[in-house]
């Protein structure tokens, strides 16, 4: 058996950040930074930014490279990168330039809907690692790319000898990561990419997740996490228990994941704003949701005008 019990080379729990945004819709990399270190203050041992949380498709390179640099500058934890898109070349220069900012690792995505296939995914996997000496970890979430990184793909890039490190598993296949766990060659990583699968895939062999609800339970995740790598596993359970509504309302139909991260943390009084088109703008039920949730955990809600306003 490869992969070896947590925490990983990132940490135990790291937090796919959401992006925030001014009223008028403009990246505000000062409230990034402040959301950066209220994550860090409260369980997260390391930030994902640009990834599918931080509305990376709707970013332009220049306010990549803004948070990637400001993030990685002032951040003493772990900075991971969100640098994939569905073009193998646009990928290999946003890689580049998050090396050049400083970060410490990349977050590379399948390449959503053009559909290549597995030889397709892994040439296009190698050329972006090829164009980096940073650890690359794939992000494999079918739901969102149209694809699958398969089995014997993902075992081919473990097995290469290069700096594909991990994935960030995001596919709802727990027998096909425990295979891959059984299969992979040793310091290579799973991480949880399922706030909701994170326990189960816990239990065979990821080595920490890359969480959304990090942004209002860090706390319960970071408990969760810790009790089961201790052996503590009736702790690990009554953690998760305590995070079964946050998993139920992080993403639906009716509002997909970032609108509830974010209507989380406006419920919170941190300054993030609204989502951009075409998610847009969160309905006033889905923030009164939000602070439902927070009150469940037993958050104080801040009253507005505190901590950037609940409208962010």
């Amino acid at each position: 058996m490869g992969i070896a019990q947590g925490p990983g080379r990132f940490g135990a729990v790291l937090t796919a950040m959401v992006t925030p945004f001014d009223p008028a819709g403009a990246l505000d990399v000062d409230a990034a930074l402040a959301l950066a270190r209220h994550l860090v203050s409260h369980g997260s041992d390391g930030i994902v930014v640009t990834g599918t949380t931080g509305e990376s498709p709707v970013l332009t390179d220049e306010e990549t490279v803004a948070l990637w640099r400001a993030l990685a500058e002032s951040l003493t934890v772990p900075v991971v990168a969100g640098t994939g898109t569905a073009d193998t070349r646009h990928s290999i220069e946003r890689t580049r330039l998050a090396t050049e900012a400083g970060v410490d690792g990349v977050l590379v995505v399948t390449p959503y809907y053009n559909r290549p296939s597995q030889e397709g995914l892994a040439g296009h996997f190698r050329a972006v690692a090829e164009a980096t000496s940073l650890p690359v970890l794939l992000y494999d979430i079918p739901v969102r790319s149209g694809r699958r990184i398969e089995l014997p793909t993902m075992l081919e890039l473990a097995r290469s000898g290069g700096n594909i490190v991990g994935v960030k598993d995001a596919s709802g296949d727990l027998d096909g990561a425990a295979r891959l766990v059984a299969a992979a060659p040793g310091g290579f990583e799973l991480y949880s990419g399922d706030d909701s699968l994170t326990l189960a895939l816990l239990a065979v062999g990821a080595v920490g997740a890359v969480s959304v609800e990090s942004h209002w339970a860090g706390e319960e995740v970071s408990h969760m996490l810790a009790a089961f790598a201790k052996g503590d596993v009736e702790g690990a359970q009554m953690a998760n228990a305590s995070l079964l509504e946050s998993h139920r309302f992080q993403s639906t139909p009716a509002y997909p994941n970032p609108l509830p991260a974010k209507a989380a943390c406006r419920a919170l009084g941190l300054a993030v704003g609204q989502c951009r088109p075409p998610m847009g703008e969160a309905p006033a039920e889905l923030d009164e949701m939000a602070g439902a949730v927070l009150a469940g955990l037993g958050r104080p809600v801040p009253v507005a005008g505190t901590v950037g306003g609940p409208g962010g």
